[in-house]
């Protein structure tokens, strides 16, 4: 039998709400804000959610990973990353740049600094430009298939800001500068991805404030003894939660189809 999520939450929350205040809860973060539930419907009845550029809604930091690697034009994307985190008003403390030497690099980088909780999200830049071999192809295809299974693993937004291009003409047009002809009369105002990517990480940050947090929750004796301090000192602490169960189980229904009642005495 299959049962909804939004199910198994509505029933987690009743019976944690009962054993705990329900701001406490929130405030901390064990179960999603207040105005998760009070979102409101369109007219046609769905529940639209969309994030928008703009300052983090939470304090933590932003890591920005970037290849050396052709760094005359990597440097430019990181400029422009930077540029427009400050023009979101976000503090240059907030912001954590890490230098790797290549492309191939920023996937092991940025899964390590996944792992910060304080983290809210890590911003790739590099600049892979093709040359006489098909180098170029299995560096972007492991690039960019790392930071996604990273992003999935740790909840949190991963963006891909690696330019791939043929030429060094089409790289420098998308960091800020336009040399080729071609390309003016393509685009003929200069992007920069790097400022792209930190857009895209402001969206992210916030959408995932405006979303409901489906993630695996606790029993609520094993949260509350947790908040409490009465959990033992052992070495296997770290492996608690891989136990705890799943949301509480949901209440039997009476008389539901498929039930009998076990009849008493036996038959001769």
């Amino acid at each position: 039998m299959s049962i909804s999520i939004n199910r198994l939450q509505k029933t987690f929350q009743k019976t944690f709400e009962s054993q705990c205040p329900t701001n406490f809860l929130h405030t901390h973060k064990i179960l999603p804000p207040l105005t998760h539930r009070l979102k409101k419907r369109t007219m046609t009845g769905m529940q639209v959610f969309e994030g928008r550029i703009c300052p983090p809604p939470t304090s933590g930091n932003i890591t920005i990973v970037v290849a050396r690697f052709n760094k005359t034009i990597t440097q430019r994307l990181l400029d422009g990353a930077v540029a427009k985190l400050l023009q979101h008003k976000m503090h240059a403390d907030d912001i954590r740049v890490v230098w790797v030497p290549g492309s191939y690099e920023i996937p092991f980088m940025a899964e390590h600094f996944a792992k910060d909780p304080d983290c809210m999200a890590v911003i790739c830049l590099g600049a892979v430009i093709k040359g006489e071999t098909s180098h170029d192809q299995h560096i972007n295809r492991y690039v960019s298939m790392s930071l996604g299974e990273t992003a999935a693993q740790y909840g949190k937004p991963v963006i891909f800001g690696v330019i791939t291009c043929d030429t060094v003409e089409q790289a420098n047009a998308r960091s800020g500068i336009i040399e080729s002809e071609k390309d003016k009369a393509r685009n003929p105002a200069p992007g920069n991805k790097g400022a792209e990517a930190a857009e895209a990480a402001l969206e992210m940050i916030d959408l995932l404030e405006e979303i409901p947090d489906y993630r695996v929750a606790f029993s609520p004796q094993e949260i509350l003894s947790r908040l409490m301090g009465d959990d033992d000192d052992d070495d296997d602490d770290d492996d608690d939660f891989d136990d705890m169960p799943f949301f509480p189980p949901l209440p039997s229904r009476r008389g539901g189809k498929g039930v009998k009642k076990a009849k008493k005495g036996t038959k001769k």
